[in-house]
């Protein structure tokens, strides 16, 4: 006999284990699959924008207790003039941070499991069935079978879910590439966004983790004629140029090798759903086109995809919700920052971008704060978000600070 639940989620990451504990939350009999044995690796930048701290507190998950969270006090622009601006975050919260997703991801698999969420890790899909038009039965790879009501399908940029589903489709190379490595005894230890004028509109970084590590990478428009042995060749020249080996410092030794990965940032309402099955994170393609960030996105799409199939109804009533509160969540401010990524495509974007940004004291914080996803990018575009305080919302993790409201 095949398990019978209300929600079975594929993938055990971000956007996974927020369904998760969202649909358990809501009174839905969920279980999730994952291939995967955690903790495990994730390849990724590992920095957390103020709305990914938000949503991670919102489900109860403690990181500034994790052993490797490092708290952001301050960023540091290079623009490719070579100028550098510092923008400053409130001592009052947590606005930005960086903690690897080998502990991060474990921490919320612990979180879904500790709520009561069945986490089956070490098990990945081998079929789907969608012919009955009531649920879903998933063959799963330790023998068993399920019977889901739904399916939320938040298993990464090369979907296991959609491959099924769509075995004909052609594949996404996705629209970026990013390259990671670890390193330790680096001097700078602020947060660095470099801004190389042949990355643009990409960039490079050099995001710090206690005890003088940092995760150092960069990422970069691809197309198809963009082969892989050159994406590789760029990763050697970059990791050499002066502005990072400066802010590395004499002597950051690497840790293992370097990695990369896909980034899907081609966000299409018509790809979140397919019958019962709701896409959601990297699956979804609901990453930042401006800057790649996608794990808020990748939470809050999860989020968004428990609560339509929690409030009930018919499959095509659950898909339309869903699709409905993506795009308003999320959908408008992926396609602002598309509409803004050819202005930082060129050296004089980029450079105009960071001048206006250093105007002031107040434009140096707001710059900050819009970047780090303190308040939604196209805010100052859509009057239905718009409320008294706006633009001055806390950030996460209060430390009970006083600090005055600042707008």
């Amino acid at each position: 006999m095949a398990r019978s639940v209300d929600l079975l989620v594929v993938g055990a990451g971000p956007a996974g284990c927020a369904a998760a504990i969202t649909a358990h939350e809501r009174g839905l009999d969920v279980l999730v699959v994952d291939k995967a044995n955690f903790p495990r690796d994730k390849t990724c930048g590992d920095g957390l924008t103020t709305a990914a701290l938000r949503l991670y507190e919102g489900l109860g998950v403690d990181v500034p207790g994790l052993p490797a969270y490092e708290r952001v006090q301050e960023v540091v622009l290079a623009s490719p003039s070579g100028r550098v601006v510092t923008l400053p975050f409130l001592p009052d919260a947590h606005y930005s941070a960086v903690v690897p997703r080998l502990q991060l991801d474990a921490a919320l698999v612990a979180r879904a499991r500790n709520v009561g969420v069945e986490v089956r890790e070490g098990v990945g899909l081998v079929d789907l069935d969608t012919s009955n038009p009531n649920r879903v039965r998933a063959e799963l790879s330790d023998g068993t079978s399920v019977d889901a009501v739904f399916v939320v399908a938040a298993d990464g940029h090369w979907s296991p879910v959609r491959r099924l589903l769509e075995p004909d489709a052609a594949p996404d190379l996705a629209a970026w590439q990013a390259f990671r490595q670890y390193f330790h005894g680096v001097a700078d230890h602020r947060q660095w966004v470099i801004f190389e004028p042949d990355l643009l509109p990409g960039y490079a970084w050099v995001f710090p983790l206690p005890g003088g590590g940092a995760n150092v990478g960069f990422g970069v428009l691809r197309d198809e004629n963009t082969s892989g042995k050159q994406l590789h060749a760029l990763w050697a020249d970059v990791i050499t140029r002066p502005r990072i080996t400066a802010i590395l410092g004499p002597d950051a030794q690497p840790e293992g090798t370097h990695r990369a990965w896909p980034i899907p940032a081609a966000y299409t309402p018509a790809r979140l759903t397919h019958g019962r099955v709701l896409y959601v994170g990297d699956a979804a393609s609901v990453v930042d086109p401006m800057t790649g960030e996608g794990i808020a996105q990748a939470v809050e799409s999860g989020i968004l995809a428990a609560t339509a199939v929690a409030r009930g109804g018919s499959a095509a009533a659950v898909t339309t919700r869903y699709t409905h509160d993506v795009h308003r969540a999320l959908g408008r401010d992926l396609r602002f920052a598309k509409f803004l990524q050819p202005l930082l495509a060129s050296s004089l974007g980029a450079r105009l971008a960071i001048r206006g940004a250093n105007l002031t004291p107040w434009t140096r914080r707001h710059f900050a704060r819009w970047m780090f996803e303190d308040y939604p990018r196209a805010l100052a575009l859509t009057p239905d978000r718009w409320h008294r305080k706006m633009w001055n919302a806390r950030g996460a993790y209060r430390s009970g600070s006083t600090a005055p409201e600042v707008s």
